[in-house]
């Protein structure tokens, strides 16, 4: 095993596990083919995205749709740090994952010793909390394992109580979870609505981990492409172009946006 410089390392945590310590677990989806035949070793990132207090004032969508689309963001870093390791090591592969990806990513970081598991799924890092986005570089290069962090999740259920329709338990349930929620397509229920209104979100929620005390103090993203490009409240005919909620198209926003600020549940603009 090797002990490497591992790119990006000087601003954003960072850590490695065994592949074979997640293999069994990967997730089936389409970018499965891409992981490097014979891979070894998972270099996990964690790219902050909280923006500091004064910039949430006015906010009607999570915190992590305020910045331009992680994925963008996230993917231009990944793919610097790729092409650092391949002039450093060209007999190996190196191939850069995140969101849609076949690691299972909290399990990853966890093993690499970057952050905790807490009981609503999210991964915990003691610097910057759980607002942060995950990404990983699976390589057939041998690098030493980091060490698993000793913290835990607190344990301590205010998360459970935030959530607005009881997703977090023993597990998590998507279906009940009310960022899936702000997400879907077509025209909601009564009940649906009611949530919009009440948690007067329109994109995603961030109840469980506001409430979080392991996120109380913690420090603001370093990554400047996120602080310049916040913009925390979505307003009717606002261009969605590189924005997190852009896959979903402009229809589902704005019919949660009418339904907050009209009442009104039906999709008519």
């Amino acid at each position: 095993m090797m002990n490497i410089k591992i790119p990006l390392s000087d601003f954003l945590p960072w850590g490695v596990c065994s592949f074979c310590d997640i293999e069994e677990r990967l997730i089936q989806c389409r970018a499965k083919s891409r992981i490097p035949k014979g891979a070894k070793s998972v270099i996990v990132y964690l790219f902050p995205y909280y923006l500091g207090d004064d910039s949430y004032k006015k906010l009607n969508i999570s915190k992590y749709a305020v910045p331009d689309d992680y994925h963008i963001i996230v993917g231009a870093y990944l793919e610097k740090a790729v092409g650092e390791l391949k002039e450093r090591h060209p007999g190996n592969s190196f191939e850069p994952f995140c969101d849609n990806s076949p690691i299972p990513e909290v399990k990853a970081a966890v093993l690499s010793g970057i952050g905790v598991k807490g009981d609503n799924g999210l991964l915990i890092n003691e610097k910057y909390g759980s607002f942060c986005f995950i990404g990983e570089i699976v390589t057939d290069l041998e690098i030493t394992p980091t060490t698993a962090s000793k913290t835990e999740c607190l344990k301590c259920g205010k998360c459970k109580k935030a959530c607005p329709d009881g997703a977090i338990g023993d597990g998590f349930c998507k279906e009940k979870c009310f960022s899936h929620l702000t997400q879907k397509k077509g025209e909601l229920d009564e009940r649906s609505a009611e949530f919009i209104r009440k948690n007067k979100c329109i994109w995603g929620c961030d109840n469980c981990q506001n409430v979080c005390p392991m996120n109380e103090n913690i420090q603001v993203t370093p990554i400047k492409e996120f602080l310049e490009s916040a913009k925390s409240e979505y307003e009717f005919g606002d261009s969605i172009e590189k924005r997190a909620y852009s896959w979903r198209g402009r229809e589902v926003i704005e019919r949660n946006l009418k339904i907050m600020c009209c009442n009104d549940n039906k999709n008519e603009l």
